[in-house]
């Protein structure tokens, strides 16, 4: 059996084996381990030493760097975070390593099997929090498990597992104090100070302060250069519209407009280059146009990810496909869609080519519009009638909407 191989923080990737041979040289006896999918912060910092400081142990900080929930932050970036914060910590306390492990989420039942890794890789103790690996609310809203199912489950089998459960803690920051507490030592009158999840990740989206008795700088700055504020991240404007619509006119406007503002990369995905360029071999049957969307959607989330900017500008006819590429690219940065609303009958006032004449005299088949359906979007971020404005006037209408958005400033 080979162990498989990981290329990345190799130096912090250690065998039950390894770690527990570790913990002999150094003369650690007694060992609290802790389990995190999530950055660390101050409450967590806290959190940890005063569980260590108690059991009078040292103290294992063991995250998962396997796959998590999906939204969490990426384990690259968590580690870097991770390397910033050990340093926190009192001077040979402490230890940092990576456990491989994919999360199932599996509650209590998960609990009790991380708990038995950790007594394998040699701990004495190991911290159960508050819905430990709980996989949220089921399908009525209501929580998966309780919220001590899990520690109490821990606790039910310490003796036979031979590892004991320490509870986690609800650390929180009193101002009065200017230090974190216990949840249940504050005192009537006393100001605790809280930042959400939820407030953490759009105060970094919006790149607003931070503050200090939340997170140590260190820890801000790296997620900050991972997960840059909006007018940093990269983002896609898809247009989408009937042929001869003025997409790819409005597209590259726009396209001038934001070469002008300089500061990221801009890249035109045109649905004639694309498929001359990208989809050469593919017809213009529904299946083929879904593929040919698709493949678009990917190069664009590509772009997106890497901090540039995408500028699409096929026909993109089905609803579906449209909402395809919108899942594919939001997670990894900005997503406007643009519905340029020409009607059919300006459409084909305009056709230089002359394929609405012969898509009407059946010459050619499957044409959006005359043959075939076009369905179209019902919340667009922006619809544009281009019988009541000049591209020029619509690419300008476009920078605003993003400007509105955070995304250029």
């Amino acid at each position: 059996v080979e162990v498989p191989m990981h290329y990345d923080f190799r130096s912090l990737r250690n065998s039950p084996a390894e770690m527990r041979a570790l913990f002999n040289k150094l003369g650690w006896r007694k060992i609290v381990a802790f389990q995190t999918r999530n950055p660390m912060h101050r409450a967590h910092q806290e959190l940890t030493f005063r569980a260590a400081k108690l059991a009078q142990a040292n103290l294992l900080i063991q995250p998962v760097v396997g796959m998590t929930k999906p939204g969490d932050i990426d384990h690259y970036s968590r580690v870097r975070c991770y390397e910033h914060l050990i340093k926190q910590y009192p001077e040979q306390s402490t230890m940092l390593s990576l456990l491989h492990l994919a999360m199932r989420m599996g509650g209590p039942r998960e609990a009790v099997w991380h708990a038995i890794i950790r007594k394998n890789h040699g701990c004495t103790h190991f911290i159960v929090g508050r819905d430990h690996a709980g996989p949220g609310k089921d399908s009525n809203g209501k929580d998966f498990y309780g919220p001590y199912d899990a520690q109490e489950m821990v606790a039910q089998y310490a003796e036979e597992l031979g590892i004991e459960m320490v509870p986690f803690q609800e650390m929180v920051y009193v101002e009065e104090l200017a230090e974190y507490v216990p949840q249940d030592e504050v005192k009537p009158g006393q100001t605790v100070l809280n930042i959400s999840g939820t407030e953490f990740r759009r105060r970094l989206m919006e790149g607003l302060e931070i503050p200090a008795w939340f997170s140590y700088p260190e820890v801000v700055a790296e997620l900050r250069r991972t997960h840059p504020p909006k007018h940093l991240q990269g983002f896609t404007v898809f247009f989408t519209g009937l042929s001869g619509s003025g997409k790819s006119t409005i597209a590259n406007a726009l396209m001038v407009k934001l070469m002008e503002l300089g500061g990221r990369r801009v890249t035109m995905l045109d649905g004639d280059l694309v498929r001359k360029n990208l989809s050469s071999e593919l017809g213009f049957s529904k299946e083929h146009r879904n593929i040919n969307i698709l493949r678009i959607g990917y190069v664009a989330s590509e772009i997106t990810k890497n901090g540039g900017i995408a500028i699409c500008a096929p026909i993109a006819p089905y609803t579906q496909t449209r909402k395809d590429v919108r899942d594919t690219i939001a997670p990894l940065g900005g997503f406007i869609e643009v519905h340029v609303a020409t009607t059919v009958e300006t459409c084909e006032q305009r056709d230089r080519k002359g394929l609405y004449a012969k898509a009407r005299a059946g010459i050619i088949k499957e044409f959006t519009g005359i043959s075939d359906p076009y369905e179209a979007p019902e919340n667009p971020e922006m619809k544009i009638q281009t019988e009541e404005c000049t591209p020029d006037e619509a690419a300008q209408r476009i920078l605003l909407k993003l400007e509105s958005l955070g995304y250029i400033r």
